[in-house]
């Protein structure tokens, strides 16, 4: 059973660690991922399915070339061939997955991808940021009736309403969207994840953060300000694809995981009052004490009364109903105000 919603509707984060090209070109690596992986706390392990041909086409005219940024002078036919994750390791993946008690997730790139995993029993389906304006697509992954995650990076507010319409139309109101920067690896001053709380209200749609950064500070960020889905790049020691310069190796990851769990403690419930562990130190609060010895028939004042801690007495807002009065009865040096010696004084 696929846990999103489980943990969403229980306040918890559920996350996600992303192997993309990490696996090297090795099916064992791949293996190794998902075992590590799930030592390390996280929800769900999320791989992607596509072919160098369901990507682009094999061209070399200048629109299919990169340049600048990690991938720099690739062509886009030969960046998706040596980073794909091959067709016949996916299903030994998921496997190995419910071995490990993770759940599978993968971002499937066109129809023929939807159809593969659902032959080998996907529970759900990622969107990426690119194929947020495919909505065809999404429509098509949506039809399943599966959870459908989508990021939006790079989305305006109209195209990110056009994909949630796309899985509306079909019946699947199953979404969660994903704040995301499309850069590798995101600059800070790009993330924006205060687009968070406002996607929340706005789309009246669970939020989450797929974060390409450098580091655990955004998604702990992230969940302090709602994000309830963390999507991060995983990768092993050693091996360098082509997605291993912005993604986090295992120890670092396991890190990540933790701080999400321990920032969410942190951001807890809404709560007025003391805590369990506060109610022992409301004895320290200030209240009123008589701190200098009063006979009867003398005037209380802040001479001889004052707010000082402990708490014994009466809380300092009721000075006001004693202060110029005269005492009604001796008081002692050290002796709190309590409610009963209100009628004390005259």
């Amino acid at each position: 059973m696929f846990r999103l919603f489980e943990k969403i509707q229980n306040n918890e984060v559920y996350v996600i660690a992303e192997m993309s090209a990490n696996h090297g070109g090795n099916l064992e690596n791949a293996l190794e991922i998902v075992r590590q992986v799930a030592k390390t706390g996280a929800d769900c392990l999320k791989i992607q399915t596509y072919t160098a041909d369901s990507m682009t086409i094999n061209c070399d005219k200048e629109y299919f070339q990169i340049h600048g940024g990690l991938w720099d002078g690739y062509k886009l036919y030969d960046l998706y061939c040596d980073a794909g994750t091959p067709y016949e390791w996916q299903a030994r993946i998921k496997e190995e997955c419910e071995k490990n008690g993770l759940d599978f997730l993968s971002t499937p790139f066109d129809n023929t991808a939807v159809d593969f995993l659902e032959n080998i029993g996907c529970e759900a389906y990622k969107i990426a940021s690119f194929e947020l304006v495919d909505i065809p697509l999404i429509e098509y992954a949506a039809s399943k009736g599966k959870p459908m995650i989508i990021s939006c990076g790079m989305g305006s507010e109209e195209e990110i309403k056009e994909a949630i319409e796309a899985c509306k139309r079909v019946g699947n109101e199953q979404i969660v969207l994903l704040k995301c920067c499309s850069e590798y690896p995101a600059n800070w001053e790009d993330m924006h994840i205060a687009n968070i709380p406002d996607m929340k209200e706005k789309y009246g749609i669970p939020v989450g953060l797929s974060d390409h950064s450098a580091g655990s500070i955004a998604t702990v960020v992230g969940v302090s300000i709602g994000a309830c889905v963390i999507e991060k790049h995983v990768k092993l020691d050693g091996i360098q694809s082509a997605d291993s310069e912005f993604s986090m190796n295992m120890d670092e990851f396991a890190k990540l995981v933790l701080d999400v769990r321990t920032a969410k403690k942190i951001v807890g419930d809404v709560y007025y009052g003391p805590t369990k562990g506060e109610i022992a130190n409301t004895q320290f609060r200030r209240s009123l004490f008589v701190v200098k010895d009063i006979k009867k028939g003398e005037t209380v004042s802040s001479e001889n009364v004052r707010s000082i801690r402990p708490s014994h007495g009466l809380k300092p807002v009721h000075f006001a109903q004693i202060d110029g009065k005269t005492a009604s009865k001796d008081f002692e040096f050290g002796e709190p105000i309590t409610e009963d010696d209100l009628d004390g004084f005259n």
